[in-house]
């Protein structure tokens, strides 16, 4: 899926990609034919970051809870300003209840 920001130079696509997780009440925002599986790759803009690549699947900021990047966990605050690298996975949970 193409995102925003990446164009093409001289048929060559100036993108790069990742695979971008959703769990729990969160894959509704997938691709039907993704949501089985919860996740898709994704060919974004080098300098693409966390909230550029969420934005087009319209999640609710409250239920944008937990955020990992390759397994770390990326606090709220770096969330609007964190880039992106080729191959990175961006996992993301809604806040969980339990008991």
């Amino acid at each position: 899926m193409p995102m925003p920001g990446c164009e093409s130079l001289r048929g060559n696509i100036t993108a790069m990609q990742i695979t971008f997780k959703l769990y729990a009440s969160l894959t509704e925002y997938l691709p039907l034919e993704r949501r089985a599986g919860n996740q898709m790759t994704l060919e974004v803009a080098p300098d693409a970051t966390l909230a550029q690549v969420v934005e087009p699947f319209k999640l609710p900021p409250k239920m944008v809870h937990l955020v990992l990047i390759n397994g770390h966990f990326v606090p709220p605050a770096e969330r609007a300003t964190r880039t992106l690298a080729e191959g990175d996975v961006l996992a993301i949970w809604p806040p969980i209840a339990g008991g």
